[in-house]
């Protein structure tokens, strides 16, 4: 019997709206080894396999620039996981974003232009 368990923060928790039907989202494989992931997470995506892992802004392989935000939690410890994220024209609780530990206010605003130029934007 599988248990689903819902995180600590509930699906879609950060929307404050978005576009009609589901316009504003997308779905898409979250990379095996990300971990545990609320919805929330600020996402970048690998260029050469288009996987989405959370936002690394060390990282030099695509996901240094932010791209998505986790619409609903996932567990993507050991395997690759399907989940929704949102891709476009959205307005989110810009301060309920998950961020990866040690990631700096510019660093954070950064990942936010790069969301507000996919039509991501925070308030």
């Amino acid at each position: 019997m599988t248990v689903l368990v819902q995180g600590l923060r509930p699906t879609g928790h950060y929307l404050v709206s978005e576009a009609n039907g589901y316009r504003s989202r997308d779905a898409g494989i979250i990379a095996s080894g990300s971990g545990k992931l609320d919805s929330g997470v600020v996402l970048g995506r690998i260029t050469a396999s288009k996987k989405l892992v959370p936002v690394d802004p060390a990282a030099n392989d695509g996901s240094q620039n932010a791209a998505a935000i986790l619409y609903e939690g996932c567990d993507a410890t050991t395997k690759d996981v399907r989940r929704t994220f949102t891709a476009r024209d959205t307005e989110v609780h810009a301060a309920v974003l998950v961020w990866p530990a040690g990631m700096t206010d510019n660093q954070k605003t950064a990942a936010l232009a790069q969301l507000a130029a996919l039509g991501i934007v925070g308030r």
